[in-house]
């Protein structure tokens, strides 16, 4: 589950932002390739969460090589249009992923230090499961 913390009470995501780039992207995919994204994210979050981690940024969870992973179909087939938009659709598969969790989740953009960083950082909430 994804919340927004822009009101208050916390409101429930249930919407994929910038939905029709997101779909002609999606189309891309096999089943079986979305499948395994979304199986390598999952398996990733768990791991962290093992380990006492619940916070994660998207632009930090897949690494910067993307050969021989899950990833690496995101990159052949969205990057035929634009480069950057295979990063943005692996952000977005990154959002679905949350929003489909059990847990309750956050997120927000953070600077590290004065450098701004490019994908969104989601946070576990505790208080709302």
């Amino acid at each position: 589950m994804l919340y927004s913390l822009d009101s208050d009470p916390p409101q429930k995501i249930t919407d994929v932002p910038h939905e029709s780039k997101y779909k002609i992207c999606l189309a891309l995919l096999d089943q079986g390739e979305l499948d395994s994204i979304k199986a390598a994210l999952n398996a990733k979050i768990d791991k962290d969460m093992s380990n006492g981690l619940e916070i994660q940024t998207s632009s930090w969870m897949p690494g910067s090589d993307w050969t021989n992973t899950p990833f690496q179909c995101i990159y052949e087939k969205a990057a035929r249009f634009n480069e950057e938009l295979s990063a943005k659709f692996f952000g977005l598969l990154v959002w679905v992923v949350f929003m489909e969790r059990p847990e309750a989740w956050a997120f927000g953009r953070y600077p590290k230090g004065d450098q701004d960083i490019i994908g969104l950082t989601y946070f576990r909430l505790r208080n709302m499961n």
